[in-house]
């Protein structure tokens, strides 16, 4: 199959190629930015488009079989149009933000991207992941250890009892992979979810015991009065910043089954200590 992948500098995007390479997998990376390519030291020659330049992608896509991307997936409409009218199918990674009660530009970007796929005569999957942790740069759980390591108290709101089922990287990766090799009859949507579902208390208490932390204490708090204080971290030093609509989504359930993915994708997640060892593994090999 004559594979090309848009956004192919991006974390997911890289995690793809490099996975495609080592099997000796010929696939065609779709950049911006040349540069940027270069720096990952991929063996591929890529394309350059403009996700918001027609002429420039539709040159990129030519004589794609199957298109995949790891772009935001607001610009599916786009993709779709620019794409050779005799694609055997089309891989989208999307978001499980689109399920929030709290709609951010994030969340009604992958809804339209979404609507237009649905929408459309083309047939493929668009995945949609929980949390990601564990790509190279990601800024979930490195985020939340760098914060683990100054707070010993960490307020949540409701104490974290909402629960969430966050997903490694490799995953989704194997998940993009099987996608890939999959037949397609129609426009099809997929939850990708994590091998353990738990508290976000928990999550908190996994993630300071991977990286070696002690156990934070946590403080239940309203959610009205964290909203309040996130503006503040913005100005304390050391300190990641919290926005307002992350503390509103603390308190929703990220929960979803694994099932579909399993029977549809073949993919059975790790458990999240698993992915979790192996996120800071690498992390401590880099600072070494």
């Amino acid at each position: 199959m004559n594979v090309h992948i848009i956004g192919a500098t991006g974390r997911s995007g890289v995690a793809l190629c490099r996975s495609l390479a080592a099997d000796g997998v010929q696939y065609v990376p779709v950049v911006r930015n040349a540069a940027k390519w270069q720096a990952t030291g991929l063996p591929a020659s890529p394309r350059l488009a403009d996700l918001r330049s027609p002429r420039t992608l539709r040159k990129a896509l030519k004589e794609a079989q199957v298109v995949v991307s790891c772009a935001h997936a607001r610009h599916a409409a786009d993709i779709l149009d620019a794409a050779p009218s005799d694609v055997g199918h089309f891989v989208f990674l999307g978001s499980t933000r689109k399920f929030t009660r709290w709609p951010d530009a994030h969340g009604l970007g992958v809804l339209a991207g979404e609507a237009a796929f649905r929408g459309s005569s083309r047939v493929g999957v668009m995945l949609h992941p929980t949390m990601i942790y564990g790509a190279e740069g990601e800024d979930n759980v490195q985020r939340l250890a760098r914060l683990l390591a100054r707070m010993p108290l960490v307020p949540l709101p409701g104490g974290g009892q909402a629960f969430v089922r966050p997903i490694y990287q490799g995953d989704v990766t194997r998940s993009l992979r099987a996608a890939i090799d999959t037949i397609w009859h129609r426009p099809e949507t997929l939850v990708l979810a994590g091998g353990d579902r738990l508290t976000y208390a928990d999550f908190v208490r996994a993630v300071a015991r991977a990286a070696g932390l002690p156990p934070p204490r946590i403080v239940p708090l309203s959610a009205g009065l964290l909203r309040f204080a996130a503006p503040l971290t913005r100005v304390v030093p050391g300190i990641p910043t919290i926005r307002r609509a992350e503390v509103q989504r603390l308190l929703e359930d990220k929960s979803w089954g694994i099932e579909p993915m399993n029977r549809q994708l073949g993919i059975i997640p790790i458990a999240l200590a698993d992915g979790l060892a192996r996120t800071f593994a690498v992390s401590t090999a880099k600072v070494a």
